[in-house]
């Protein structure tokens, strides 16, 4: 016996013999956003209760996706020696693996309920967090060989990735509960809310894992530390989570995006774009997220030896960029709801080039604070920008919707819901190879970084490794000019599709008109 929810007659219960009761679940049959009476009376709730659940999900998505990147940076503490590039791979592992699985999970959405996916993807979680507790604070890892620790704690990373998964279908499952109007407020919070998982666990994290260290130790080079604590500190919020969307989310029937939705959308040009350039804007805020604190201990190591402490928390300082990032999301959709999302995109990706060459400018004079203050601005332009390129999706779809029903003459309203459906397998596409591109920004890193692993790996003793260690502090770079290259590429596509008039009447008519 199940729950179906219709709106115009209430709660009912579904017989046995019903579809209704053979689906399942918390489902809701009629949904009508647009309507400003159905919203006003009914529609608001019900949407900000599934935002909120939703957000708390993701969230905690984010928080376990992001923690090898203060694993990593603490692996020295409990006796374990990886290489640069090796701790490269343990952090963009994860990255890679989030970003695969986000359009299998946009595809649960649909087949198995917006509350039911929610309540699997977040037990999922369990998995990382458990194995990270039970298998890198083991003695018995200790006692591998450097290859067989490296593969272990690889595998143990990967599943880090599960939490990577949670944004698409998140994303995807909230765009069908809010109007058009509102798009692009809701996605901008439910985005932040889970990116806030980032800086959460990179604030809290580290000084859970030094839990009883006494102060005096956590300043010294080499400390004790708790690596389970990591992983045992989130398990009663991910059964929170779980739970909470088990019991109170809904599943709305019109986000049963079938099979042919993804398909159109991927047929669409207009998708491949949109995906590239949130490969600007979420990729660069993801990719520095994982990677700021490993970038900043490598190139910065004079500065922190003056600061141990600091040194101890580098963790710290990223939860800085990430909390500056997430916040901004949310404005970023906010702006592009009064100015249109393409100039907003614009002027993001504009900003993020020049502030690449203030932070070029910083490693070369080995500037800390110039270094680090331009990072910063680029976090607030990448959650500006996220938000206004995800904002920028429905829009389009909603502008070729339209344009297609009053070509063919077929009912506005159908044709809209499917275009909606279009939309939302679209963020999902676009949400993994976004994703991708904050494994692309570390791998650019770890090409970078292979000269000076090889020199470090040569030396022989710790002085020999000071030296050149402060000797290459400029080996990043190389991989700055290849942001900076990327970010004017990136304005380009922007201006070129979406604010160059004459190309967009030529090409999609009805996006000249609509607010983009």
């Amino acid at each position: 016996m199940s729950t179906t929810i219709d709106i115009d007659r209430g709660p009912e219960t579904a017989t046995a013999a019903s579809g209704e009761a053979r689906r399942g679940g918390r489902w809701i049959d009629h949904w009508e956003p647009e309507s400003p009476a159905f919203w006003e009376t009914t529609g608001r709730k019900i949407a900000r209760k599934n935002l909120f659940l939703s957000v708390f999900a993701e969230h905690i998505g984010f928080s376990v996706w992001v923690l090898w990147t203060i694993v990593v940076i603490n692996l020295g503490n409990v006796g374990i020696k990886l290489s640069l590039p090796q701790q490269f791979w343990l952090t963009a592992v994860p990255n890679l693996v989030g970003s695969m699985l986000r359009l299998p999970y946009t595809f649960a959405v649909p087949r198995f309920g917006g509350r039911r996916w929610t309540a699997i993807s977040a037990a999922l979680l369990l998995i990382p967090t458990v194995l990270l507790a039970v298998v890198v604070p083991s003695g018995w890892l200790l006692h591998q060989s450097a290859g067989a620790q490296f593969w272990l704690l690889l595998a143990c990373a990967a599943t880090a990735g599960f939490g990577g998964g949670n944004f698409s279908s998140s994303m995807a499952n909230i765009s069908f509960f809010y109007p058009e109007r509102r798009k692009g407020t809701a996605l901008g919070i439910n985005a932040a809310g889970g990116n806030l998982g980032v800086a959460v666990a990179q604030l809290v994290v580290p000084l859970v894992i030094i839990v009883g260290v006494p102060a005096a130790a956590v300043k010294l080079p080499t400390h004790p530390v708790h690596l389970a604590y990591a992983g045992l500190m989130w398990v009663p919020l991910i059964v929170a989570a779980a739970l909470g969307a088990w019991l109170y989310m809904d599943s709305l029937t019109q986000a049963r995006t079938d099979t042919s939705s993804y398909v159109a959308a991927i047929r669409n040009g207009q998708t491949w774009i949109m995906s590239i350039l949130y490969i600007g804007t979420f990729g660069s805020f993801i990719g520095y997220s994982f990677a700021m604190p490993l970038v900043i201990r490598n190139t910065f190591p004079e500065f922190l030896g003056r600061h141990p402490f600091v040194a101890t928390y580098l963790a710290g300082l990223g939860f800085l960029g990430a909390l500056i990032g997430s916040v901004a999301r949310p404005v970023g959709g906010w702006l592009s709801d009064r100015a249109g999302g393409a100039k907003v995109t614009l002027a993001s990706f504009l900003g993020m080039g020049v502030l690449t060459l203030v932070a070029i400018s910083g490693v070369r004079n080995h500037a800390f604070g110039l270094f680090f203050g331009s990072y910063m601005a680029i976090f607030l332009l990448t959650g500006i920008g996220n938000g206004s390129t995800y904002r920028m999706i429905p829009s389009i779809f909603a502008a070729l919707g339209q344009a297609e029903a009053e070509e063919k003459g077929v009912d506005p309203g159908e044709t809209l819901v499917e275009f909606k459906r279009r939309a939302a397998a679209v963020i999902g596409i676009a949400g993994a190879i976004g994703a991708f591109g904050g494994f692309l920004i570390q791998v650019v890193l770890r090409e970078a970084s292979l000269t000076v692993a090889a020199l470090m790996k040569a030396a022989q003793t710790p002085v020999q490794k000071a030296a050149i260690a402060e000797a290459h502090a400029d080996w990043s770079i190389p991989a700055l000019w290849v942001f900076l290259t990327a970010y004017v590429v990136f304005a380009s596509m922007t201006w070129f599709f979406y604010m160059r008039k004459s190309f967009a009447v030529d090409r999609v008519p009805s996006l000249a008109h609509a607010s983009i």
